[in-house]
This record gives C-alpha cells, structure tokens and sequence, in this order.
C-alpha cells in the first residue's frame, strides 16, 4: 500500500490513540487471557504502521522504520544470545550452584531478614531472575521464618528487596540488557551507571532489615530447608571455590573496560575449561547442548530442579522476540513523530534533568500499572524518552538506570502487573500486603531522584561518550 501524500509527523490526538488502543490491548490480553505479551506488542506495531499510513507514509518508509529499529538494537540482541549461552554452560558445569551453594552458607537465623536479602541478591545475581529466585530459595525462606513467628509481610519484602536487587544489577538478567538496549548504551556501562544510587538503596534496605531483625528473630529456626537445597547441590555437583573463577573473570574485565561481548565469551570459556575437569560428568557435548538449550536439573528436588533449570540460547529468544516486535513498533513511532509529540506533551515546561528523570521513573510507573507486564514498562518508556536525553546532551546510561529504577523494581508492587500476580501466587502474600516491606522496591526511585537533584546521578554525552545508539 503506498500514497502519494506528503508525510506528516503525528498530531497528538493521533499518537495518543496508538498509544492508547496499545494500553487497552495489553491489559485486556495479559489480565483477561493471561498471555504473554509479544502478540499484544505486534498488534502495538499494526496500530502504529496504520496510523502512519493515514497520515501520508508510504509503506516503503514504514518498512525501513521497522528495520531502523531493530537494527538499533542488535547489539544488545547479541548480548542477549551470548548471555543466554552463558547462563547453560555456568549451571551445567558447576558455577552458578557453587555461588548459590556458598550464598546457602551466609544464613544465620540470628539476624534471618538481613541474611534473606543477601541470599536472595546471591542467588538472583548468580541467575538473573528474581522471580527464579523467589519462586525456590523464596519459598524455603517463608518456611522458616513461619517457624520463627516472622510476619509473612516482612519476609516476603525481604526476599524481593534481595530478588530485585539481584535482577537489578546482574549482567545476566534480561531486563538488564533490555534497558540499555531501549536506551540505546551498552550492558556494562548501564550496570556501572546504576552502580551508585543502587549500593546506597541496598545499605539503606540492609539497615531497615537489621532493625527489623532485632524486633522479630528469635535466634532459632529450622533451616532442614535450605541444608536440603544444599545437600541436592552437593550431590549434583562438585562445589568448589575455583568455580567461581569464571564470574570474577567478567567482573575483572568489566573493571578493565572490556567490551561486553567479548567479557561475556572469555566467562564462558573460562567455565568450559575447568568444568568438565570438576566435573566429571560433564564432557564438552554437555556444555554445547546446554549453551544450545539451557540446562536441565533433576536432583528429585523440586525447588533446586525449577531454580536450575534454565539458560540456553532457545530460551533466551522470549526475550530477544520481544525487543524485536518493540524496536519495530518503537522504529515506526519514532520516525513518525508519534513518541514525540507525546513526549514533548509531557516535558513542555520541565527545564531540569531532575525534572525529566522524574517524568521517566512516573512514566515506568504508569506502565507497569496500565500495560501490567515489567518488560513493557522499560521497552515503551525507553524508546519514548530516548530522543529527548539525546537532545539535552544526556548520556543514554541516565536514561537506562532510570528505567531500572523504576520500571524493574516498581513491577512486583503492582497487585495486576504480571511480576505482582506472580509474587502472590508464589509467596501468599498479597502485594499490597508486602509492598511496605519491600524496601529496596519502593526506596529505589526515591533514592534515584535524591542523587539526580544533587548532581550525583547525571550523565553527560560530553563527559563519557560511551556507546551511543543514534535515535533520531
């Protein structure tokens, strides 16, 4: 279909209505149908590509829009694959359940709130999910803090101030990678960026949980749970500190400004090489299956199974098919002025990067509350704001760890976002319930707001070029 009209970029009624009938199709698909959210996303992409067609573009042009996009975020998409790789052959030779392993030994029922965020941040920083973790070390938590008369509230806002922390800050995780990507900066520059405002959350949410401690434990607990979690790992793997040189080796070369694919595949290597010597079982047809197609426990316990199970390249393509299907609505809606009109309705009048920070964390926010799925909340919001920071000479990376601050962490407080629902059903603990416990969840933003209006958070182009994505 092609026309010979003069394009024209969108009016904001017109923008708005894509938007919205997005809005609309994602509630109705993921809190009606309870489905996943590509599809919804692609009929985004349909919206879109018909408005443009009304206000005067040719198909041709959508086409190339579409591919701009997603050209934009092969980089990250590359990340993605590598890291899905990496998360298979760490669990099958043995790195992740020795970091989970060592992580296990940290409990002391003494102070249990303050050790439940640490294990959970050990575990969700070893695996990159959050809701991995919380649906195995998660519930042995709740287990025993029933049986140290904690309020399920307190510990379950424990467990996802460690999760969310994890998910947060682990290059393995796929909203890590998801964000940089929208924001158009690389995996490791993003981390580093949401280094500082992310510690300073954590020690205020280790203290709040110190406090705590001193009010609910009792110094008794039966930990048969987690010495269970233990001993299936010890039985499935050989544990052993040298193990856990394949993480030190990413982080050494992240310190020494390694690219980020490149440090990812030396981690990867380095496991391929000492795995298999401590690991007798596992010889290289194991790893190549398992960086194919994620590894797959069977220790008889059903917590460690679900933990374990997971990684691999085909595993990993839910989350590449999204930031596709996004990059082509978010290519069209670029180069047809739809997310700008709407974003300059929102910024007209805010002079300050504080203010602009501001309006990216509410609009997270307003994401995870009306298109209720957490990836939706950084990919929209992303590409939305993307242009604006470029044009303020802001570096993408502020960008990129606004959206974590908010869109990541602010998902689980939300009782009909997807991560919320989630939580209930794993936990029994409604989020409204929690959501006063869940420090690290609800602090983050805040926190994020304090160091930006203090200059403590701001990224300039000028100062740190980085790895900048062109988006206009």
């Amino acid at each position: 279909m092609e026309t010979n009209r003069t394009p024209r970029k969108a009016k904001l009624w017109e923008a708005l209505t894509v938007f919205g009938g997005l809005v609309i199709i994602m509630c109705i698909s993921i809190l009606v149908f309870e489905i996943d959210p590509h599809i919804p996303m692609f009929i985004g992409v349909i919206f879109s590509a018909v408005m443009a067609l009304l206000i005067g573009y040719r198909w041709s042009d959508i086409e190339r829009a579409m591919v701009r996009g997603i050209s934009q975020a092969l980089p990250s998409v590359m990340i993605l694959i590598t890291i899905g790789i990496l998360v298979g052959v760490w669990i099958a030779t043995g790195v992740v359940p020795s970091m989970i392993y060592y992580g296990l030994n940290i409990l002391k029922p003494s102070i249990f709130l303050v050790t439940t965020v640490l294990i959970c941040s050990i575990t969700s920083l070893a695996t990159g999910s959050s809701w991995g973790t919380v649906g195995t070390m998660g519930i042995a938590l709740m287990g025993i803090a029933q049986g140290m008369h904690i309020p399920a509230p307190v510990t379950a806002g424990a467990i996802l101030s460690g999760a969310y922390f994890g998910d947060k800050m682990s290059p393995l995780s796929d909203t890590t990678n998801l964000a940089p990507a929208m924001a158009g900066t690389d995996v490791f520059t993003h981390v580093k960026a949401m280094m500082k405002p992310t510690i300073i959350t954590y020690i205020l949410t280790l203290i709040v949980f110190a406090v705590l401690t001193t009010k609910y434990s009792t110094g008794g607990a039966d930990t048969s749970g987690i010495t269970a979690l233990q001993s299936g790992l010890e039985e499935a793997f050989h544990i052993s500190p040298i193990l856990l040189l394949p993480p030190v080796v990413v982080i050494v070369s992240i310190a020494f400004k390694m690219p980020a694919l490149p440090g990812i595949v030396l981690g990867i290597i380095v496991a391929s090489v000492i795995g298999p010597i401590l690991q007798p079982t596992v010889d290289f047809g194991d790893i190549l299956g398992s960086g194919m197609s994620g590894y797959v426990s069977n220790t008889g316990i059903e917590a460690l199974d679900d933990l374990l199970t997971t990684g691999g390249l085909s595993n990993m393509m839910y989350s590449v098919s999204l930031t596709l299907i996004a990059m082509m609505f978010g290519g069209i809606a670029e180069s047809t002025g739809q997310m700008e009109v709407i974003v300059n309705s929102f910024v007209r009048g805010i002079r300050s990067v504080t203010g602009l920070v501001v309006a990216t964390l509410l609009t997270c926010l307003f994401s995870n509350a009306t298109m209720p799925e957490q990836y939706i909340s950084l990919v929209v919001p992303g590409r939305m704001f993307a242009p604006e920071y470029k044009r303020r000479g802001l570096h993408p990376k502020l960008l990129s760890s606004s959206l974590e601050a908010s869109g990541t962490v602010t998902s689980a407080l939300v009782p009909w976002n997807t991560c919320g629902a989630y939580m209930k059903s794993v936990l029994l603990v409604s989020p409204l319930a929690y959501l006063p416990f869940a420090v690290f969840n609800y602090l983050m933003p805040i926190v994020t707001i304090i160091l930006t209006a203090i200059g403590q958070n701001i990224f300039y182009i000028k100062d740190d070029p980085g790895t900048v994505v062109d988006v206009e």
